[in-house]
């Protein structure tokens, strides 16, 4: 893919991270509760990890490794947050990994955006599985997954640190067969 792709919903817009995004990056990231629910969040949130973030997702576009989405509301660009798809070229795989900022929970709009991340992930990736996780205090982020049609694969305990604490993950999933299965369902209705 030579240009980064932007993919419309209903409601927003994902497209490519901007150097114009990085104060909203900031103002919506440096909260503690976005920090807690993620696993690469750091809390206090700065310039330069939003710099970081920004140049991460440019370079993993150029090694085709990493497609990390801004969030925007379709009825002014705004930034509300991002989404992204780690690929695992080896094994045709890709990891979704996401936040929002806090004034946009509870509305929908990250299964929206996870629903059509999935489906780019299907249709112009062609990869085989998509996969995702979250911390066990983040049940919101499980009913995302669900919402978007992935499947509950398991947990792992204690499996990832931040700062001092062990955190368990609950692991989700949907592969090729699943998802092709289930929108010919959906398109049969």
């Amino acid at each position: 893919m030579e240009s980064f792709p932007q993919l419309e919903t209903e409601r927003l817009i994902l497209s490519q991270l901007r150097a114009s995004d990085i104060p909203a990056i900031v103002d919506y990231a440096n909260h503690k509760r976005i920090a807690d629910y993620t696993l690469n969040i750091p809390y206090p949130y700065s310039e330069n990890d939003a710099i970081y973030w920004l140049n991460q997702a440019h370079q993993g576009f150029r090694n085709n490794t990493l497609f990390v989405f801004a969030i925007r509301q379709k009825s002014d660009q705004s930034f509300m947050g991002g989404i992204g798809l780690h690929i695992e070229q080896r094994f045709n795989r890709a990891e979704i990994g996401y936040w929002l900022a806090e004034p946009f929970w509870n509305q929908g709009y990250m299964t929206e955006a996870a629903t059509t991340l999935i489906e780019f992930g299907f249709n112009q990736l062609h990869l085989h599985k998509i996969t995702s996780s979250h911390f066990t205090q983040n049940p919101a982020s499980g009913q995302v997954l669900i919402k978007s049609g992935m499947h509950k694969e398991g947990e792992l305990k204690e499996h990832v640190r931040k700062g001092a604490a062990y955190h368990t993950l609950l692991v989700y999933g949907l592969t090729r067969s699943d998802y092709e299965q289930a929108s010919g369902r959906r398109n049969d209705q």
